[in-house]
């Protein structure tokens, strides 16, 4: 059994589409980074205002407090923002992931049928040139036993 053009155009193809997946659930994967960023940003902007009120406490400057309590706010609301954004590119890095292993596990299908044909072919050669070599010998054989029966 060769191994046929069309199948080696599909695997070639099956490794394109793979390498796309790959590299849309690495773009995924990058964005839901950029969102986590994000949101470490938010934390530490609530932090530094929780940080401004306490220090206003110990300084009594009502604007450092004020200044402090709108960080707090702004961090927390930031933070709210992001949670359905972060969800969203979650499931996005999730379902690119899935769709890049599903190619992976196709493209290895097609591979390993590539390869069992491949060697098949392999050992249907082997066969073909030992039967080659066996009619050879055993015409020379022949052969020789004519020309000895004829002396």
């Amino acid at each position: 059994m060769a191994v046929s053009r069309g199948m080696r155009r599909l695997l070639s193809v099956l490794e394109a589409q793979e390498e796309r997946y790959r590299a849309e659930m690495e773009t995924a994967r990058k964005d839901l980074n950029e969102l986590d960023q994000m949101l470490a940003e938010a934390a530490d902007r609530e932090r530094g205002g929780r940080q401004s009120v306490t220090a206003s406490a110990l300084t009594n400057e009502l604007a450092q407090r004020i200044v402090g309590l709108e960080e707090v706010r702004a961090g927390r609301r930031q933070a709210e923002l992001l949670q359905p954004r972060i969800a969203d590119a979650e499931a996005r890095a999730g379902a690119r992931r899935e769709e890049f292993l599903s190619k992976r596990i196709e493209r290895r299908q097609a591979e390993t049928a590539v390869e069992k044909a491949e060697v098949q072919e392999a050992i249907e050669a082997g066969r073909r040139g030992q039967q080659a070599l066996d009619d050879w010998f055993l015409g020379k054989a022949r052969q020789s036993q004519i020309t000895n029966r004829e002396e």
